[in-house]
């Protein structure tokens, strides 16, 4: 016998139909009911299981991830936000603790990378742990939706904050410190986008999460607000300060060098 974890659903609801129907004919007499009623009886059950597979299927076709045009997209977008949510909390947080302790520029970066895949991880990782997944099976999924998508926004995040001039030795208390590290992480977003649009469209990368039919973090309406805020603050910074660099007076030597030319 199977046990009860494997058994057929439409198989136990069979028998109990069966049963139900044994029992009733041993009292045929008293509710009437023949073997033509019983005939009738079966027909009905065979058409409830059919129609349970049917909205079952349509369920299913309901959650169906899209392969392209806008509808991927969307999706796409609510995965690089979710993403973008764990890589800046573990990036900042990696910035801050490098900087606050005085770390050279390769440990705060490798700092802030080990911090956003754990919380990258993390955010994909708790709602299927609260939803009673054991962990051995939530690690490869949260491998599988998030490696790229995260790889792919610190190679950029970094690089972008690595070309700014005096972005890493900008202390904490300086805005070109958090502009630099606000623009270049919804830079970084914006490249991965498209990874991730690439992977879903393949049954990859967060399409391996929705396949599970549990979803959690925070809104992507949210993030993207708070995202949009960031490029402005970010962009009005760097904006500023390559204003402010192209006003600076040239320095005493270099005058010096300009006054002997035109002397000669």
């Amino acid at each position: 016998m199977l046990s009860p974890e494997r058994r057929d659903p439409r198989e136990v609801l069979r028998r109990v139909l069966v049963a139900a129907w044994r029992a009733l004919g041993r009292y045929h007499a008293l509710v009437g009911i023949d073997a033509r009623r019983g005939v009738r009886l079966r027909i009905r059950a065979r058409g409830i299981m059919v129609a349970m597979e049917a909205t079952a299927q349509q369920h299913q076709h309901h959650d169906e991830m899209p392969t392209g045009g806008s509808a991927l997209t969307l999706v796409a977008l609510s995965a690089t936000l979710h993403c973008l949510t764990g890589c800046a909390i573990g990036e900042v947080l990696g910035m801050l603790i490098g900087t606050a302790l005085g770390f050279s520029n390769l440990g705060t970066i490798a700092l802030a990378v080990v911090l956003a895949f754990v919380f990258g991880y993390g955010l994909t990782s708790l709602p299927l742990l609260r939803a009673g997944m054991a962990l051995a099976a939530v690690v490869p999924i949260a491998l599988a939706s998030d490696t790229l998508s995260i790889a792919t926004m610190e190679i950029v995040d970094n690089a972008i904050v690595l070309a700014v001039p005096g972005a890493m030795e900008a202390g904490l208390d300086a805005l070109l410190f958090w502009g630099s590290l606000a623009f270049a992480l919804v830079i970084a977003g914006a490249v991965a986008l498209p990874v991730n649009r690439w992977l879903i469209a393949r049954g990859r990368g967060h399409a391996v999460v929705h396949e599970t039919g549990i979803h959690g973090g925070p809104s992507p309406r949210a993030v993207g607000i708070v995202a949009a805020v960031a490029f402005v603050f970010g962009a009005a910074v760097l904006g500023a300060e390559l204003l402010g660099s192209d006003d600076e007076p040239e320095p005493e030597h270099a005058s010096a060098s300009a006054a002997l030319v035109l002397g000669a």
